[in-house]
C-alpha cells in the first residue's frame, strides 16, 4: 500500500507549513529517512525524511504552498506498488496505406507536444512546459552566459530579475532556483559585482521597474520575521541600554590558546562562547532577566536556555543552548557551532529553537558598532553584540588604544526597570574585563 508524506506537527502552536523545496522527484527512488522535501514553519526551517523506501509517485503540494500540519503532501509507493502499475507497451497498428491517408497528415508532421508526461510509476502526475516559456529567450549576461534552467528564468521574468545579478551555487555557477529566490529575499547580499557591474547597497537592490512601483512577495521565513517583530513590539514596552567593553583579556585569551584550543577540540575559538558565559551567569544573579509575563504574572524560569541568533540566506533563526549555565567553557564552544551549523544546513529540530529564555544577537559580525535589538517573545530580555574594534580610550588620564566592543540590552520594561537592567549589564561588563574562567 503506498507510504503518505504528511506535512509534520512541528511544535504544538504550529498549524501549517510551507513547502520550499523538493529534494527528489516523481519517479524518483528515494531511501527511508533520505532527506524528501525541505518545509518552512513559524518556528523553524527543516529537511523532512522520507517514511519508507521506494519510488516517489506523486507531489501533492508544490513548492512554496503552504498548507496545514497533517495534510498528505506526496505519496511514495514500493517498487513492487511501481512496476504493477507499469502497463505493458500497447500494439503498434500497422500504418494505413499511403493512399488512404488525407493529404494535410501525409505533408504536416504531428505538433510536437507540449505536456511531458511523468514516469510510470505517477502516471496521474504531468508536468506542464507553457508555450510562452519556450518562446522567450534567458535572460542576457553581461560578460558571459546564465546557466539556468526554465524555471529559474521563469521567476526572473515575473519578478523583472536580471540573473546576470545573481550569484549561481551550482555547478560551474549554475543558478538554481534556491538562488534565484534568496536573490530575492536579500538581492543586495546574493548578487555579488559582475564585469562593470558595482553591487548594490544594502536595501537599495537593484530591480528593473516595469511601471511607477515593483511588487515583490515576501518568502514564507520573511513573513514570519514580519509578524513576530510586529508582535513584540506590540507587546513589550522596549527599553534599551548600552554598555562600552574592553575585550582586552578575551583577546588575550583567543591570542594564547587559540590554536592549542582547536588543535585539541577540532574547534574554532571564537568569541561568541564568551558572551553566552558571562550573560549565563549574570542571568544568575538577575533571574528577572530570564521570566516572561503572563497576564499580571512573572514567570520566572528556573533554566537558562540561551539563544543565539543565526543569519540565512532568506532570513534570521534563533536556536537555543539548553541549560547554557551548566555547561562548562567547551559545552558553550561546541553548543553554538553545532547549532550554527545545523541552521545553516536545516538540520535544526524544533526542539532546538524552541523553550528559550534569553537572546543573544551579534550584528557585529558584519560591522555593526551596536543596534537596538527587538526583544524575542515570550522573552523580556535580547543581548545585542557589536562590532569588536579598536579605539583610543583613556586609562590611567593616559590615551590608549584597546579593542572594544559595543553591548545593547533592549529590555521590557513592563516588568525590567531601568537600574537592574544596567546592574544586570554591569555584571556582564565585569566578567568580560576580568575574564578568569581556564578555556582549555
Amino acid at each position: 500500500m503506498p507510504t503518505k508524506v504528511i506535512m509534520p506537527q512541528m511544535g504544538e502552536s504550529v498549524a501549517e507549513g510551507t513547502v520550499t523545496k523538493w529534494l527528489k522527484q516523481v519517479g524518483a527512488r528515494v531511501e527511508r529517512d533520505e532527506p524528501l522535501l525541505e518545509i518552512s514553519t513559524d518556528k523553524v526551517d527543516v529537511e523532512i525524511p522520507s517514511p519508507a523506501s521506494g519510488v516517489l509517485a506523486k507531489i501533492l503540494v508544490k513548492e512554496n504552498e503552504t498548507v496545514a500540519v497533517n495534510t498528505t503532501v506526496a505519496w511514495i509507493e514500493s517498487e513492487a506498488e511501481a512496476a504493477a502499475v507499469e502497463s505493458p507497451p500497447a500494439a503498434v497498428e500497422a500504418p494505413p496505406p499511403l493512399d488512404q491517408v488525407p493529404a494535410a497528415a501525409a505533408v504536416a508532421p504531428p505538433a510536437p507536444p507540449l505536456l511531458t508526461a511523468a514516469p510510470a510509476s505517477a502516471p496521474a502526475v504531468v508536468i506542464t512546459r507553457p508555450p510562452e516559456e519556450a518562446a522567450r529567450p534567458p535572460a542576457p549576461f553581461v560578460g558571459g552566459k546564465v546557466r539556468s534552467s526554465p524555471l529559474v528564468r521563469r521567476i526572473a521574468r515575473e519578478h523583472n530579475v536580471d540573473l546576470s545579478q545573481v550569484s549561481g551555487t551550482g555547478l560551474g555557477g549554475r543558478i538554481s532556483k534556491k538562488d534565484i529566490l534568496a536573490y530575492l529575499a536579500y538581492p543586495a547580499v546574493a548578487a555579488p559585482a559582475r564585469a562593470g557591474l558595482p553591487p548594490s547597497a544594502p536595501g537599495g537592490a537593484r530591480v528593473v521597474f516595469t511601471g511607477p512601483i515593483e511588487v515583490v512577495p515576501m518568502t514564507p521565513m520573511r513573513r514570519q520575521i514580519a509578524e513576530h517583530m510586529v508582535t513584540s513590539k506590540r507587546t513589550s514596552a522596549h527599553v534599551s541600554t548600552v554598555f562600552e567593553v574592553e575585550m582586552t583579556k578575551i583577546v588575550e585569551v583567543m591570542a594564547r590558546h587559540g590554536e592549542e584550543f582547536e588543535r585539541r577540540h577540532g574547534l574554532k575559538l571564537t568569541y561568541t562562547p564568551f558572551f553566552v558565559r558571562a550573560a549565563g551567569e549574570a542571568i544568575k544573579e538577575f533571574p528577572i532577566l530570564n521570566s516572561s509575563v503572563e497576564g499580571t504574572n512573572i514567570v520566572y524560569k528556573r533554566d537558562i536556555n540561551i539563544g543565539v541568533a543565526v543569519a540565512l540566506e532568506t532570513g534570521l533563526i534563533v536556536p537555543v543552548i539548553k541549560r547554557a549555565s551548566e555547561k562548562d567553557f567547551l559545552g558553550l564552544a561546541r553548543a553554538v557551532k553545532d547549532l550554527a551549523d545545523r541552521a545553516r544546513t536545516k538540520h535544526l529540530s524544533v526542539e532546538d529553537v524552541q523553550g528559550g529564555t534569553f537572546t543573544i544577537t551579534n550584528p557585529g559580525v558584519f560591522g555593526g558598532l551596536f543596534g537596538t535589538p527587538i526583544i524575542h517573545q515570550p522573552q523580556v530580555a535580547i543581548l545585542g553584540v557589536g562590532a569588536i574594534e579598536k579605539r583610543p580610550v583613556v586609562r590611567h588620564d593616559a590615551i590608549a588604544i584597546r579593542p572594544m566592543v559595543y553591548l545593547v540590552l533592549t529590555f521590557d520594561h513592563r516588568i525590567v526597570d531601568g537600574a537592574v537592567a544596567d546592574q544586570f549589564m554591569s555584571r556582564i561588563k565585569g566578567l568580560l574585563e576580568n575574564w578568569e574562567e581556564p578555556v582549555l
